[in-house]
């Protein structure tokens, strides 16, 4: 379960990146700005927290299912995002107010991971300053934010793939947010069975299959096009 919940975390990054990647320089420049105020004012209360609070809390199956909520949540807002984006691209054009929500909505999960990471730093470096661990640890983050922003916009230079991305890693995230919240409490239940990573690493394989085949078919369309 930690390892679904680890990926879980990492796809929640690449997505927050995929998103911010459809911003101008300005505005990623006042999220970016903002995660960083925000590592700073919550540091008092990372270090106040133990491994068993951490552990405790993603075992409380009532505070899980509240985020698996916030998932479902956001993942449907990606969602949206993605079709009306889309829809505007092809010309159909939506309404102002609902594009700006959807496209600026800079996602509270984010926030999460960000906290999540620091708890976990601070328990890695033990000995050292807190402010120091937390310092280092929002210049390391920023910057991979910032590096992942560019290297998205600089493989990924179409809006439309941009969005294909942003919607199968938003699945992916609503997917695994809903088997990190099953307690086995089913009244129907036929046996009790671990979780198989097999299945949901295969699961996660041939959505990559299927993106890369999409993506390299669009590449050569798209030069076909420009040779013509």
């Amino acid at each position: 379960m930690e390892l679904i919940l680890q990926l879980l975390m990492v796809l929640i990054v690449i997505n927050s990146m995929v998103k911010l990647s459809f911003w101008k320089i300005g505005q990623i420049g006042i999220m970016i700005v903002m995660y960083a105020a925000f590592i700073l004012l919550i540091y008092p209360l990372a270090i106040k927290q133990s491994k068993t609070q951490i552990e405790d809390f993603l075992s409380n199956m009532v505070m899980m299912q509240n985020v698996s909520v916030l998932i479902t949540v956001e993942s449907t807002i990606c969602f949206a995002f993605c079709f009306a984006a889309l829809k505007e691209l092809f010309g159909k054009k939506k309404s102002k107010l609902v594009m700006i929500v959807l496209k600026y909505y800079p996602g509270l999960l984010l926030f999460l991971v960000i906290f999540y990471g620091l708890t976990q730093s601070i328990f890695t470096f033990t000995g050292r300053s807190f402010f120091t661990i937390t310092f280092l640890y929002a210049f390391f983050f920023l910057l991979l934010i910032i590096m992942g922003i560019l290297f998205i916009k600089k493989v990924i230079p179409e809006i439309d793939i941009r969005l294909e991305v942003h919607f199968i890693v938003s699945l992916l995230i609503c997917i695994l947010g809903l088997i990190t919240t099953v307690d086995g409490k089913i009244v129907y239940k036929t046996s009790e069975e671990s979780i198989n990573l097999k299945y949901i690493f295969l699961s996660i394989g041939l959505f990559l299959i299927f993106f890369i085949v999409g993506f390299l078919g669009n590449r050569i369309k798209w030069k076909l096009k420009k040779i013509k």
